[in-house]
């Protein structure tokens, strides 16, 4: 396959090739948990001879992809690589990127953001630089953080990323006073929240959105995975009967006290009560889940707030009103950071995207 893109002479090449391993990192967005997106084009005389991304964990990543797709392979040692994380430095499922990159000779090689995994954390670069390839690094770094901010939260941090997402009426009510919710939000709002799903490792919500709305919490107007299934109840009075416990994908069911439940693939995990969040974390770092979800209740998404653990809120606002219900939960420490319209043939949605200012 041939990669002949010629782009203009300008000061900011480097970005230019960068925004394209950006966005050839983003096709690996449902596929490649736990690794990081990574995407990789390597560049010869100005245009593009090779590309590449992370497809799926466990299978070769960006810049080997964007060897392979290099016709000429003695090109390489005049060209340059863009990769949008530093090349991994260690044997895991796959031989070291960077080791590849020495092998082939490469001129040079522009990182957006470095590896805060120890396993590489500034190896990779250390075994170019040994090589005598010239390394360049912070290339669009704030966009190359961002597009791993969950990996980055995961690894710094030692918990998942968490979004908080929930849709209010205009007075800000989630549901009506018998916990009725369907629905506030229109069509194509709920389908974007099927595409969310396909994009996390887990989903999460509290006992009375199970009880109330038995959901499936799965991604069926979205094509993709679906993600892990995770419930709070304390107590553990749940009914068995519940679509959440069908077997049909992976389900966590956590608790302080009460029996465990015996379904196919649903596991029963006791925390402390003192320190529930807190050991749910260590729970779900431990399973390596760096993404979660919380759909809700107001309960137990105000939970998360108190504690500070979360990272963005995700708010649809229908115009539509209650009177009276249950109302939403409140973000602190937080700043808006986007909002757009999602409008269907019949009701317009406003979208706003929240992060929070001092994440625990």
């Amino acid at each position: 396959m041939n990669f002949y893109l010629v782009l203009p002479v300008m000061n900011k090449q480097d970005d230019l090739f960068m925004q394209r391993a950006l966005q050839l990192a983003g096709y690996g967005k449902s596929t490649v948990s736990p690794n990081p997106m990574v995407g990789c084009v390597i560049v010869y005389d100005k245009k593009i001879i090779g590309e590449g991304w992370h497809q799926k964990a466990g299978e070769p990543h960006a810049e080997v992809m964007a060897i392979r797709s290099v016709e000429n392979e003695l090109l390489l040692k005049s060209a340059t690589a863009y990769v949008t994380l530093e090349p991994c430095a260690h044997y895991g499922k796959t031989p070291p990127c960077a080791e590849l990159l020495v092998e082939k000779q490469l001129k040079k090689v522009v990182i957006g953001a470095v590896d805060p995994n120890p396993l590489v954390a500034g190896k990779g670069i250390e075994i170019l630089k040994n090589a005598g390839i010239e390394v360049e690094t912070a290339v669009l770094e704030k966009e190359c953080l961002e597009i791993n901010k969950t990996f980055f939260t995961f690894i710094q941090k030692k918990r998942p990323y968490i979004i908080l997402k929930w849709a209010q009426t205009t007075d800000g009510f989630i549901a009506r006073e018998d916990f009725d919710s369907k629905w506030i939000s229109n069509p194509l709002s709920r389908q974007l929240v099927h595409k969310w799903r396909t994009e996390i490792d887990a989903i999460l919500v509290g006992k009375n959105t199970v009880q109330y709305d038995d959901p499936q919490l799965t991604a069926r107007d979205w094509a993709g995975k679906n993600p892990v299934r995770l419930v709070v109840d304390h107590q553990f009075t749940l009914s068995e009967d519940l679509k959440i416990f069908d077997g049909k994908q992976k389900t966590i069911l956590f608790h302080s006290q009460g029996q465990m439940i015996k379904k196919h693939d649903v596991e029963s995990v006791q925390l402390n009560e003192k320190d529930f969040l807190g050991d749910m974390m260590k729970y779900l770092h431990q399973e390596k889940i760096q993404s979660v979800l919380v759909e809700g209740g107001a309960q137990t998404v105000q939970s998360f707030i108190e504690a500070g653990l979360w990272d963005e809120a995700r708010i649809f606002t229908a115009p539509i009103s209650f009177e009276k219900g249950i109302k939403a939960a409140e973000l602190k420490n937080h700043k808006l950071v986007s909002q757009e319209n999602i409008q269907d043939k019949n009701q317009m949605d406003v979208l706003a995207i929240y992060h929070n200012s001092n994440p625990s």
